[in-house]
């Protein structure tokens, strides 16, 4: 990992570092990463025989939720950290005790201890090589674990609508990209501007019938299927019977010469393009 560049350093040990006075007391990271077609958000925590998850969640997940399209957005994100919230929270029986910000208005609210119950599940964002700057995805994900009643120390001055001169944040912006405000504008945009881009790019949204004015809608109902049912299904996954090989091994291995003649048919087609 050191060679490849894939992970700070620096960074990790002000992450995982414990209190000596503490004995077993971890710090828990909320590690959040992103891929071409996915999010991956999971609350981890560090012992000297590595990272162990305590609960993760996925954008590939949001479909069963409701989300139809549009998998690694701003407001996609923001459901996946809220799913991790709500899945931490549900296994360590605190989701009844910590509920968040249920409709989220773009207003900051930290997660504060509650009367007769035990303390906030407390976290810290791991963003990892990601870049911090002002409305990344990294901090939509962090914003939806806050809203699920996870205790993440964060300010205001990363997320959409803050302005640099005035130090306020603007909450309707921020409200606008938690519900997919800015994906709305951008298929009217493309709809009215470059219709053989807008079935392009929307295509999933086309198939699903969802139009502009439904992806607030989309995204609220979200947001409240998460809440009441946030636990992973896990998939029944078929093993082979006794004696019976697994699909991937089901292939012949080639022999040398067989392998020999498929690179000579190849040339062969290959020259046969090229003289035609």
């Amino acid at each position: 990992m050191m060679l490849e560049g894939k992970t700070d350093y620096y960074a990790r040990k002000r992450l995982v570092i414990q209190a000596k006075n503490k004995y077993n007391s971890p710090k828990y990271r909320l590690v959040v990463r992103f891929t071409n077609t996915d999010i991956v958000c999971q609350i981890v925590y560090a012992k000297l025989q590595g990272d162990f998850v305590l609960a993760s969640a996925y954008a590939h997940e949001l479909p069963k939720y409701g989300v139809k399209g549009g998998l690694t957005n701003w407001a996609a994100a923001y459901c996946t950290g809220l799913l991790v919230a709500r899945r931490v929270l549900t296994k360590l029986h605190l989701d009844d005790k910590y509920e968040g910000v249920p409709e989220p208005d773009g207003t900051i609210v930290m997660t504060e201890a509650a009367e007769d119950a035990p303390r906030p599940f407390k976290c810290f964002l791991d963003a990892g090589l990601k870049r911090t700057s002002t409305g990344s995805r990294v901090f939509a994900a962090m914003k939806g674990a806050s809203d699920g009643g996870v205790f993440i120390p964060h300010g205001e001055n990363r997320f959409p609508g803050y302005d640099t001169e005035s130090k306020e944040l603007d909450a309707e912006v921020l409200r606008s990209y938690i519900f997919g405000g800015h994906v709305a504008d951008y298929m009217r945009y493309l709809e009215e501007d470059d219709d053989d881009k807008y079935k392009k790019q929307f295509s999933k949204f086309i198939a699903a019938g969802v139009e502009p004015d439904d992806i607030e809608e989309m995204y609220k109902e979200a947001h409240e299927a998460i809440r009441k049912d946030p636990k992973h299904v896990p998939t029944d996954k078929k093993k082979p019977a006794p004696g019976e090989k697994s699909k991937a091994n089901n292939k012949a291995r080639l022999t040398y010469k067989q392998r020999k003649n498929k690179i000579q048919q190849k040339l062969k087609a290959f020259k046969a393009k090229n003289d035609a």
